[in-house]
């Protein structure tokens, strides 16, 4: 039986490879083709560790279970702080890496002073962070859908058709620990974290109150 830190240590790991993959695929190699790297990433992590926390890698993912009733409240900080200490941690090591690779001038510096249109950003995060905590639950704690082995799939497919279809506007986060980490790592604005923050909470909170209606969840 998985312990608590246990838990906690499976979501900084897990945490700590997408955000690290979202640092080096969009700065490094990957091009056109990063969104499909940080979804794979997000797949095999939530199949590699999805038995023992339950693969949230997302304060607004565990924030959505919670809220389902999945998650122990006692869990709920805990998660999150692993969450965001593997992001901070990731965006460091990936900016070092990037500075590395051959022919490399680092992370591009135009970045962090790269801002989106507050509404507009916001609402894309909302959009895709919705998508994303909708198939969890729907996927990964629905009783329609226990003992599924495709869940990781269609989490990690969800992520990658979210950054290809809204990354446009705002780089496609839809994970506060990823916005951090592009924040950190000088991707994006500081000034554009709040509307990062307030799309991916209203909609984690949505979702898992739409999913607790349709699935008719009381407890």
């Amino acid at each position: 039986m998985s312990t608590r830190l246990d838990k906690y240590l499976v979501e900084l790991i897990g945490t700590f490879f997408l955000v690290l993959t979202v640092v080096v695929a969009v700065n490094g190699i990957a091009g056109n083709l990063a969104p499909l790297a940080i979804g794979s990433i997000l797949m095999v992590m939530v199949y590699a560790g999805g038995h023992i926390s339950g693969g949230h890698f997302n304060p607004a993912v565990t924030l959505g279970v919670w809220i389902r009733g999945k998650c122990p409240t006692s869990d709920v900080p805990f998660y999150m702080i692993s969450q965001f200490v593997g992001g901070v941690i990731a965006a460091f090591g990936g900016t070092y890496l990037v500075s590395c690779m051959p022919g490399a001038g680092g992370i591009p510096t135009s970045g962090s002073t790269s801002t989106f249109n507050i509404f507009a950003g916001g609402l894309a995060e909302l959009l895709g962070t919705f998508a994303l905590v909708w198939v969890v639950l729907n996927t990964a704690t629905a009783k329609g859908t226990s003992g599924n082995s495709f869940y990781g799939l269609a989490i990690g497919f969800t992520l990658m058709a979210c950054i290809y279809g809204l990354g446009g506007i705002t780089g496609g986060a839809f994970n506060p620990a990823v916005a951090v980490g592009i924040s950190l790592s000088k991707m994006t604005s500081w000034a554009n974290l709040p509307s990062f923050l307030v799309g991916q909470i209203v909609a984690s909170i949505a979702a898992a109150l739409i999913f607790k209606y349709v699935n008719r969840v009381s407890e």
